[in-house]
């Protein structure tokens, strides 16, 4: 097949675009181990990749007794220093990725933000936390994009919104991993020790991918040879108009990043808040709240894969209602959880919005992929996450720190208990979002994916 050697090679320029008439026979017969190979890794390294993201929020109250930061100043740091570059690097590297060997490239970003993670624990101020934090963001633009393109050209259709909720597990192993192994690592040899453990595991792991997973053909697990398979990628703009034109991802863009703005907002504070308010120490933190955090997480993205999965046999609305009732699931125990005295009873509440707030994200993403042109998949995707990732990242962490400190000011108590409901308001937003996008998402796939409701 044209391309195919280039793939054996796995040279890291190489551009696997093969001739249509013998693509889908080579794909028919890609060995399922090599598919479950490619899945584990990429899920490995991409565990790696929330592990590096979650563990300055994790870290907050130790770090602050080194380094006088205000919450402000921590919303910044876990959220828009990171988000401005990761979501900027996104969409360029994604377009790599539509062009070179795939694996490669995210192998050689686990590397750049692994190493960038070490330097957080370095660090003495704040300016230097930053340009870490600037330097991880960078990295792991080089992730999911890419990663998330492999795997849809080794899994079909039918199987991506339940693969791609398998592979965004890796968010809540990362979460699972980050706080126990880190809380506990913190809590013994200090929490630079923390960052400089998190990194070893990164850089160790990439050349394991480079190494043992190979760059699959584009377009190989279509239902039928694709046109587009060996037709240059499109531009970004044309990508773009994609979002624009189709009615669907228009309201798809802001509902997901709503959805991001809540989730990494209260993630990345909840650490903070039980610790500060409701008494948590830092081993309790390790040994509850991670593996908490990283089984609702785990649950949460997954059955949101599921649930379209089955619901979608049935009418394609599930794709947004299933996101939009999770919300509805979710405020009513948020509020009784901010407002328990300890941290048993307020940790036990929170369980059912820790997997609320992710559900939307496995029926986001296998969206893009079912919706985008084939050539145009990682950059549709980047897209996504750059509405994921300035909306999300950058704001939520950010809006709740600065929230936390204006109700300080004014000489409020639990001022981080007001900041975190102020998500409720930006979830009932991103509700009615969804509940619209439920209307168009039929006619949407109508032209593209005829059959993917079968």
């Amino acid at each position: 097949m044209n391309g195919a050697p280039d793939a054996e090679k796995g040279e890291f320029m190489a551009d696997t675009v093969p001739g249509t008439v013998g693509l889908h026979a080579g794909a028919s017969q890609t060995p399922p181990a090599r598919k479950r190979l490619a899945l584990i890794l990429l899920m490995a390294i991409g565990s790696i990749n929330y592990v590096d993201r979650q563990l300055l929020s994790l870290l907050i109250e130790p770090i602050r007794q080194d380094i006088p930061l205000s919450d402000t100043a921590f919303g910044l740091l876990t959220g828009l220093c990171f988000a401005i570059f990761y979501a900027t690097m996104g969409v360029p590297v994604a377009m790599l990725a539509d062009r070179i060997n795939r694996v490669r490239l995210v192998a050689v970003a686990c590397t750049v933000w692994s190493v960038c993670t070490g330097l957080c624990g370095m660090a003495q101020n704040f300016w230097q936390l930053a340009l870490a934090r600037f330097g991880v963001g960078i990295g792991e633009a080089g992730g999911t994009a890419p990663s998330l393109s492999i795997l849809s050209d080794y899994f079909t259709p039918q199987q991506r919104p339940a693969i791609i909720g398998l592979y965004t597990v890796n968010g809540p192993i990362g979460v699972f991993i980050g706080i126990s192994l880190g809380g506990f690592i913190a809590s013994q040899f200090g929490w630079r020790m923390a960052f400089y453990s998190v990194a070893f595991l990164g850089v160790a792991l990439a050349p394991v991918l480079w190494l043992l997973v190979r760059e699959p053909v584009r377009g190989a697990t279509e239902q039928a040879p694709a046109p587009q398979a060996g037709a240059p990628a499109p531009s970004l703009v044309s990508t773009m108009k994609i979002f624009m034109t189709l009615p669907t991802l228009r309201l798809l863009l802001p509902a997901s990043g709503l959805m991001a703005f809540v989730s990494y907002g209260l993630l990345n504070w909840i650490p903070a808040y039980l610790m500060r308010e409701v008494d948590m120490q830092l081993s309790e933190l390790s040994l509850w709240f991670g593996p908490a955090a990283g089984i609702c997480m785990g649950l949460g993205i997954w059955s949101g894969g599921a649930i379209v999965n089955a619901g979608a046999k049935r009418s394609l609305t599930a794709y947004a209602l299933a996101p939009a009732a999770s919300i509805l699931v979710g405020i009513p125990f948020l509020l009784l959880a901010l407002f328990m005295p300890d941290w048993p009873s307020a940790l036990a509440l929170m369980l059912i919005p820790m997997i609320c707030i992710v559900m939307y994200v496995a029926p986001a993403l296998a969206l893009t992929q079912n919706l985008a042109p084939l050539r145009a998949r990682a950059t549709a995707t980047a897209l996504l996450l750059l509405s994921f990732n300035l909306v999300g990242i950058g704001g939520g962490p950010l809006m709740i720190g600065i929230i936390s400190d204006m109700f300080t000011a004014l000489g409020f108590e639990h001022s981080l208990r007001w900041a975190l409901m102020s998500t409720i308001p930006v979830s009932l937003v991103a509700l009615t979002l969804y509940v619209l996008m439920a209307r168009t998402i039929t006619q949407d796939h109508a032209p593209t994916q005829p059959d993917m409701a079968a």
